[in-house]
């Protein structure tokens, strides 16, 4: 009791003297000392300091580096829906096509679901830039585990595909593009997992 009752006198010296200290610059008193006693009747002692603002002038790399994370976010937040569903599209294709052998009839298969996309989402995806239809590329490689260029060929054949490539090329793109979440596309992988609980999408 005797070296509780010294620890109290103790703990309000600090606070007097703390006070006095500043009295003479009419500062105001931010720093609260306390004791906290544990079940056990130890007693420790605890204090609040005052917070610290840092601020400092934000480099350009800094800058540079904030404006071409928050390009490529708008960018993932508006092509990644596109993605979804054109991985959906090619997982049920690849499913109507299994047991289809006559050539034919797998053109005609291709061909009604290809109108069906032109007819939904030509008009918005015509009207992407041209980093966001390469930030489109790597969802949709993401999503259906094969790039662009594989895509095409399968569906369209290798006429195509080569034919699609070149243009791609031409703008600075390249259908054959990998994803790596772990690598280079590491920041896209960030971005997509945010996507999808805002857009409730599962993986």
């Amino acid at each position: 009791m005797a070296q509780l009752l010294k620890f109290w006198v103790l703990v309000c010296f600090l606070g007097i003297a703390h006070i006095g200290a500043f009295a003479q610059t009419q500062a105001v008193d931010t720093i609260r000392v306390e004791a906290f006693i544990t079940p056990e009747g130890d007693t420790i002692g605890q204090s609040w300091l005052p917070d610290v603002a840092v601020i400092t002038k934000q480099t350009r790399a800094g800058r540079n580096y904030w404006e071409n994370w928050t390009r490529l976010r708008n960018a993932v937040y508006i092509t990644y829906p596109y993605a979804k569903t054109a991985g959906k599209i090619i997982t049920e294709v690849n499913a109507q096509l299994v047991n289809v052998s006559d050539e034919k009839l797998r053109r005609q298969i291709i061909k009604s679901r290809e109108k069906e996309m032109k007819r939904d989402f030509a008009d918005k995806v015509t009207k992407l830039s041209v980093y966001q239809g390469k930030v489109l590329m790597k969802l949709i490689n993401r999503e259906t585990g094969s790039n662009c260029y594989d895509i095409v060929k399968e569906f369209k054949g290798g006429f195509n595909a080569g034919l699609w490539q070149t243009i791609a090329f031409v703008f600075g793109g390249n259908l054959k593009q990998p994803y790596d979440p772990k690598g280079d596309d590491r920041e896209i992988e960030k971005i997509v997992k945010d996507v999808s609980i805002m857009y409730g999408y599962k993986g």
